[in-house]
């Protein structure tokens, strides 16, 4: 499949501060990315890049074949699956379930006076039964429990079709159950023939979903390593990224790590 992704040699500098130095990075459409590091390592700035949110400082990024600075990024927008929380805080707490999912189909974070088509409205009932949402529809945004808004979140990020998604730290505040719910439904989602390209930011290598095909690491903004998770992931990058003596184990397509500190 084509790139859907290509950053080369990007940099994003913020108040004198590198926050992504010289990053290099491609992503296939028929490619599912993790992108690992620790808190202050660029992931968030990562992904605002690939959402066209913001510009590079320096270097050339190209998202969905076209280069940022030489593009309509409301277009381009409108391409992108985008879920994370500072989404989900812009999201009318009153607004229903069908009405938040329904919306993405203008962009926009609240019902007002547009209007919809019968398709559309079907297609947003779907989505939701797919995301095992459907008994929900009727119900407040703000009425639901954390992993509830996180799946609704990404069910709203499908409704477009996008040719890119883009998921930061999906699982984050979920207890166990819901983790594993969340984690069950991406991995069917990642392995499907017709999703896109997938790039999913998080801190922790159990929150990675089977069906994941490459690893990108990141350390104050800089690349540690990049590639498919069986030759990447590895204890030795994991605790260069991380800053820590770490020991990765793997089994039934799951990972899971521990400090070596004593």
């Amino acid at each position: 499949m084509a790139n859907v992704l290509e950053f080369d040699d990007v940099s994003v500098v913020r108040g004198g501060n590198r926050i992504l130095d010289s990053v290099n990075w491609t992503l296939d459409g028929a490619e599912r990315w993790v992108v690992l590091g620790p808190n202050g390592a660029g992931k968030t700035t990562l992904l605002q890049l690939a959402a066209a949110i913001i510009h590079p400082s320096s270097g050339m990024a190209t998202v969905l074949d076209e280069t940022l600075g030489d593009v309509d990024v409301f277009d381009l927008r409108t391409r992108i699956g985008f879920a994370s929380s500072a989404l989900a805080r812009k999201l009318p707490a009153t607004e229903t379930v069908v009405n938040v999912v329904l919306t993405a189909s203008y962009s926009v974070t609240g019902r007002w006076n547009e209007s919809y088509d019968d398709v559309d409205v079907r297609r947003a009932h779907r989505v939701l039964g797919e995301w095992k949402l459907d008994h929900l529809a009727e119900r407040r945004f703000g009425h639901l429990s954390d992993g509830e808004q996180k799946r609704v979140q990404i069910a709203r990020a499908v409704m477009t079709d996008p040719e890119l998604m883009l998921l930061d730290e999906p699982a984050a505040s979920l207890d166990l159950g819901s983790r594993e719910e969340l984690l069950a439904l991406l991995s069917g989602y990642a392995e499907a023939p017709n999703a896109p390209g997938i790039v999913m930011v998080t801190h922790h290598v159990e929150e990675i979903p089977p069906g994941f095909t490459h690893v990108l690491m990141l350390r104050e903004g800089a690349v540690v390593a990049a590639g498919t998770i069986g030759d990447v992931l590895t204890s030795d990058n994991l605790s260069t990224t991380f800053g820590i003596p770490l020991q990765l184990e793997s089994k039934d397509g799951r990972y899971t790590a521990r400090s070596l500190v004593k």
